[in-house]
């Protein structure tokens, strides 16, 4: 809810403002309208007298046309810029350096024709490739020829720029054309030495690629003897024998009890005279070495010999001779097998050892070939690398020769761009566009009004409406008070009388009375109501006498007891205005001369009083010194004090009074009173610490947009009472 009251706030407050701007710049326009038309009438009288003036014009026109190319392979090098294409050819067709051939040629060709200024005027056909040349000059025959020699002209400086640019870019490739022969005869002879320092056939052969095949060999031979040594180091020397046999370490329990049975059911005899090799002839495999072969075979004899000797002890006793003999035989077979493991132990440790050696041997070479390889490999990247440059070098050579003879054979086939279409007319007389220029110079004097009346307006800062008043000033805005004009303009506006028609004035200062006496009547103590006021103005002529005048009768009429003090001492205006004597008065009270309750005078209006301003004595300047201890002496007498003083910028007055009364009312007169000057005004009454109760805005516009008052006469009789 709050913020759509604000949004709407915001929207009402940018009305306002806008409304009051329109209706600022109506009464503008409307007050110093004779300012634009002023103008208008100049230029358009400046404007006749030039065309009487001016001296009668030939034109002459002719058209010229973008040429046809053809489109030749290899040829054509030469382009122009086709997206600004018809803006540069207009440009170039009215440049000084056409203009400067022309005067040139035409002082040489014609000297017999009077030179007059001629303006070139070219423009182009909608839609189409073609250039309207109009010249316009005093002298029919030299515009004539002055356009022809334009055309001309024109032609022959495309052609310069078009050889000079030619000439240039043939100059500049034949410079590119040489530097790239010497950057190609260099690159041919890096390459020259480096094939006669490296042996670039070998490299690039396949012999050429054994260092990496070799490398790769040592490799697959290294992770061989590694995996090799692994094993030696981790298995057994039983299981190690096996697998160099072929052997699994686990054989199959079939296999095994097979063989074990056939040498129990051999008779014991033979089972003791058999040797080892015969039992075991077709099962061990002959590739070992002596001791490991020696070993494999006594120890599957032993575990024959156990076998048997289970078998046998099955059916005789220990004691028995032939267990006897089979004991003493495992027994010596046992110590053989210890003997055998010893040996093929320190065989299988020299095997380690040689592994080892040969690991080291392979690492070694391994480094040695590495470094052999990474040297070929860069060798053969820096042979590429120079065959590369040596190509690309070649290329631009070959491609700058070739764009060499295309622009030698586009240089002489070349076709002109742009080519004559129509040749000069015979120049013909013709009217200035009075219109059209009487328009233009009123336009012209129009905006040289305007912006003369937005000076005015910008250097003028006198305020026009209430909505600038409260931007203005950070002050309530008591009351607005409407222009009333005079019927007799000597007599001025007379006061409001008993009986008065003027209700939107008499409608207005009861308004003003209101907003006077019920401002702060929530905030504070009707008792703490300011009594005594001070009403003043920035400047003369703001109408702070008749504001003050009127101010009090409608305070009087309400039911409080009002004096009214004349305390402008030099131009007292109260005592015209109820038609009263003007001495003595408060200026005679001050010097001391009367007592302030002689000189007070009741007027016509019920409970109102004046005090009239009094003779001016010819030194006033401390007068207002004693305005204090006057003030105390009245105070009580009346329910209201006011005082109309002279404008602050005017005399010190109302400074030296003002301090002594409760507040002071400011009168700011719309369109008349200064903003700047009211400010200060302010500003002096803020040092003296005058407390200013509000404003009041006089002499509104009845027909302002910001003024919403009174305006519905129906509501009021024809006479008001008050």
């Amino acid at each position: 809810m709050e913020q759509n009251t604000l949004a709407y706030q915001s929207r009402t407050a940018f009305a306002a403002r806008a409304f009051n701007q329109l209706h600022h710049y109506k009464r503008l326009f409307l007050k110093y309208s004779w300012i634009p038309l002023l103008f208008v009438g100049l230029c358009v009288g400046i404007q006749v007298i030039l065309i009487k003036r001016a001296p009668p014009n030939f034109v002459s026109m002719g058209r010229m046309i973008v040429n046809v190319k053809l489109s030749i392979p290899d040829a054509n090098v030469y382009s122009e810029e086709l997206n600004n294409f018809y803006g540069t050819q207009v440009e170039l067709m009215q440049s000084d350096s056409v203009v400067n051939r022309v005067n040139l040629e035409l002082q040489s060709t014609h000297p017999e024709l009077h030179r007059v200024p001629v303006k070139l005027i070219v423009t182009i056909s909608p839609k189409t490739s073609i250039f309207n040349l109009q010249a316009v000059g005093a002298d029919p025959f030299y515009t004539e020829a002055y356009l022809g020699e334009a055309m001309d002209e024109y032609i022959k400086l495309k052609k310069d720029l078009l050889a000079n640019a030619t000439t240039a870019t043939q100059l500049g490739m034949e410079e590119e054309l040489k530097q790239a022969a010497l950057e190609l005869q260099k690159s041919k002879e890096e390459l020259l030495n480096y094939q006669s320092s490296n042996s670039v056939v070998f490299l690039q052969s396949d012999s050429g690629n054994s260092a990496a095949d070799y490398l790769s060999s040592l490799t697959r031979q290294l992770a061989e003897r590694k995996s090799e040594l692994l094993l030696l180091q981790t298995l057994t020397l039983d299981q190690n024998l096996e697998r160099e046999q072929g052997i699994f370490v686990q054989q199959s329990s079939t296999s095994q009890s097979n063989a074990v049975s056939q040498q129990i059911s051999a008779p014991a005899n033979q089972a003791t005279e058999s040797s080892p090799s015969d039992a075991s002839q077709n099962n061990i495999p002959s590739t070992l070495g002596d001791f490991e072969d020696s070993y494999l075979k006594a120890k599957q004899q032993l575990i024959l010999l156990k076998a048997k000797r289970d078998e046998l002890g099955k059916t005789l006793t220990p004691t028995s001779t032939d267990m006897i003999a089979l004991n003493q035989e495992i027994a010596y077979q046992e110590k053989l097998l210890d003997i055998f493991s010893e040996q093929s132990q320190e065989q299988l440790n020299n095997r380690e050892y040689t592994l080892k050696v040969q690991i080291q041997d392979l690492q070694d070479q391994i480094k040695e070939w590495e470094l052999k390889a990474v040297d070929v490999n860069t060798k053969l990247s820096n042979f590429e690398s120079l065959k590369e440059n040596q190509k690309r070098l070649q290329a631009i050579y070959d491609q700058i020769q070739a764009n060499l003879q295309t622009l030698d054979m586009d240089k002489g086939i070349n076709q002109e761009s742009v080519t004559i279409l129509e040749p000069p007319t015979t120049a013909v007389s013709v009217q200035p566009e009075i219109p059209k220029h009487l328009i233009m110079a009123g336009l012209i004097g129009l905006v040289l009004g305007i912006g003369i009346l937005l000076s005015i307006d910008k250097l003028d800062d006198r305020i026009n409406s209430s909505t600038e008043l409260m931007q203005l000033f950070n002050l309530p805005v008591l009351g607005q008070i409407p222009a009333v004009k005079a019927k007799d303009k000597r007599a001025g506006v007379p006061i409001l009388q008993l009986e008065d028609d003027r209700y939107t004035l008499i409608e207005a200062y009861r308004s003003l009375r209101s907003a006077f006496l019920y401002k702060d009547l929530l905030k504070s103590d009707p008792k703490d109501q300011p009594r005594s006021i001070v009403i003043t103005s920035p400047n003369p002529h703001d109408g702070k006498s008749m504001t003050a005048a009127n101010f009090a009768i409608t305070l009087a009429q309400g039911g409080a007891r009002v004096l009214l003090i004349d305390a402008d001492l030099r131009r007292g205006m109260l005592a015209k205005h109820f038609s009263v004597a003007a001495s003595p008065g408060l200026a005679d009270v001050l010097a001391g001369q009367c007592g302030w309750a002689t000189t007070v005078v009741q007027t016509t209006i019920p409970n109102l009083y004046v005090l009239p301003c009094g003779t001016l004595p010819r030194h006033s300047e401390n007068l207002f010194a004693m305005a204090g201890k006057v003030l105390a002496e009245m105070t009580g007498h009346y329910d209201y004090y006011l005082f109309d003083t002279s404008p602050v910028m005017v005399a010190d007055d109302v400074l030296s009074l003002a301090p002594h009364t409760d507040g002071l009312i400011m009168i700011i007169r719309a369109g008349f009173t200064s903003g700047r000057v009211a400010q200060a005004a302010l500003d002096l009454l803020h040092l003296r610490h005058v407390g200013v109760i509000g404003l009041i805005f006089n002499a509104v516009h009845p027909n302002a947009n910001d003024y919403y008052l009174y305006r519905f006469k129906e509501y009021y009789p024809q006479t008001t009472t008050t």
